[in-house]
């Protein structure tokens, strides 16, 4: 009988942002081949799948999946409601902000875990932060672990074939700041990605998306490309 071949690569669920971009790189370097997963979740916008396209073509992933998953109805969130307003007040510790997307990386992992197992990936990457967005229950070390037992539970990989899929998160403990530096040594090209909570031609530059990008590159001493001199700050 012959027998499978081994998993090897990656699969990056692959929004557009900084985040995931630096992701993105790090699976070039470190696990390739590298597939990208897009999903259109029901988002207010789909602006950032422009950048996501330019992203995987920069870095000549093997395969790019843009899916549609329309389930902004059934989800309440600031992301998913033109109705209500994106927050400009800051993070505050301790509260979830009205942008928690409900259940949103629970849909997300399930369906590159589906993906990674079907192409015989092994490993995930997401970019889930714990420091910056620490009011997301589902950016948390805890929530990740308990994805990947589920991960080596729920598939016939873990359970018949021996093979695990890793669930990675590697700015999961970094500031902006760091995702900025970090980004610039792996060549990040930070002028095709896109962060604005509000979509557009250009970056609305008061979001707490635009915000927290702003002080990221403010703090890493860098100049942010996607921002006119006049609105940089904040």
């Amino acid at each position: 009988m012959r027998r499978a071949r081994p998993p090897s690569g990656s699969v990056v669920l692959l929004s557009g942002g900084m985040d995931s971009a630096t992701c993105l790189a790090i699976a070039a370097r470190d696990r390739a081949p590298v597939h990208a997963l897009t999903i259109l979740y029901g988002q207010r916008h789909a602006r950032e799948v422009r950048s996501a396209r330019a992203l995987a073509r920069r870095f000549r992933v093997a395969h790019h999946t843009v899916l549609k998953l329309p389930l902004g109805p059934l989800l309440d969130s600031a992301l998913t409601r033109r109705t209500q307003r994106l927050p400009r007040g800051g993070a505050h510790r301790g509260r979830i902000p009205s942008t928690y997307v409900p259940a949103r990386n629970t849909i997300l992992l399930s369906v590159a875990l589906g993906y990674a197992e079907s192409h015989r990936l092994g490993a995930i990457y997401l970019g889930a932060n714990a420091i910056d967005y620490s009011g997301y229950p589902d950016c948390r070390p805890e929530y990740l672990r308990a994805f990947e037992r589920l991960a080596r539970l729920a598939t016939r990989a873990g359970v018949a074939d021996g093979w695990r899929i890793r669930i990675l998160a590697p700015l999961l403990r970094r500031s902006k700041a760091q995702i900025v530096e970090l980004g610039d040594r792996l060549s990040v090209p930070w002028e095709l990605t896109w962060s604005c909570y509000a979509g557009g031609r250009e970056p609305c530059g008061r979001c707490d998306a635009c915000r927290l990008r702003a002080r990221g590159f403010r703090l890493a001493g860098r100049r942010d490309p996607m921002v006119r001199p006049s609105r940089r700050g904040g």
